[in-house]
């Protein structure tokens, strides 16, 4: 019969030294970021942010179309509804679903490509061959993936956010039948600077993530094909819950 004490110590254990060994990684990114060349930033920026483009506009658009069908019909005074979706739409995309959304999306789409194109050169030795060349591999292959992601996770964001709230006016004008003066009106008027804020806090550490999350398990792939295969599912897996952990501290922290 195994020992349950024996597993639960073997998990701490295990879940302690990736622990300490992605803080590491971090470590060494922070120390390249000086030495970053722009050409490979920017393609990676390429990459990561106009390329993800699309599938962040259909998320939000759709996201705030639901969240003003939803709260309409949550409120049992047409009258208080009318007055109310546009507020309640606008707060929840901005503080919290714009980012979220935004997020996972970008961790399946490229949080799972940075792991399975690291985890690729590393069992082909690729990564091997660079530093044969004295080439700094994680300088030109790890460093500008996660400042990518980091730069341009806050900008795909404030599409969402945009598209978000057009998405709930679209639904809410054009199907509900609301006043689109008012709807408007009462969106922005609920908006403050700390709704922005906070949305883009998140925004950069859910892309801090990402970029960490898909370049650690890519680069340190063992195991042939398959490693590749387990090391983007588990980049996007992680990351995700990273993500969703982060996002009530981050929100506990604000409020």
């Amino acid at each position: 019969m195994p020992n349950p004490f024996a597993y639960i110590g073997h998990t701490a254990r295990a879940f302690t030294q990736g622990t300490g060994n992605i803080a590491l990684f971090f470590g060494k990114f922070l120390a390249q970021i000086p030495r970053v060349r722009f050409k490979l930033l920017f393609k990676q920026c390429d990459d990561i942010g106009v390329k993800s483009l699309p599938i962040v506009i259909l998320t939000a658009f759709f996201t705030g179309g639901v969240l003003a069908l939803q709260s309409y019909n949550g409120f049992d005074n047409a009258a208080i509804a009318s007055t109310q979706v546009g507020k309640l739409v606008a707060l929840s995309i901005l503080r919290e679903l714009g980012p979220v959304l935004a997020g996972l999306m970008v961790a399946g789409r490229v949080g799972a490509a940075m792991a399975a194109e690291l985890g690729t050169m590393r069992v082909t030795e690729q990564i091997d061959a660079l530093y044969t060349m004295g080439t700094n591999s994680f300088r030109y292959l790890v460093a500008p993936r996660i400042l990518a992601c980091f730069l341009m996770l806050p900008l795909l964001v404030i599409v969402a956010n945009v598209v978000g709230i057009l998405g709930g006016y679209a639904v809410a004008t054009q199907v509900l039948g609301l006043n689109p003066e008012q709807y408007l009106n009462t969106s922005f008027s609920g908006i403050t600077s700390t709704d922005l804020t906070l949305g883009l806090v998140k925004a950069a550490v859910f892309g801090l993530i990402i970029g960490l999350m898909g370049c650690y398990h890519g680069y340190h792939t063992k195991g042939g094909a398959e490693g590749v295969g387990k090391a983007a599912t588990i980049a996007v897996v992680y990351a995700s819950v990273c993500i969703l952990v982060s996002d009530y501290f981050i929100t506990a922290w604000f409020i």
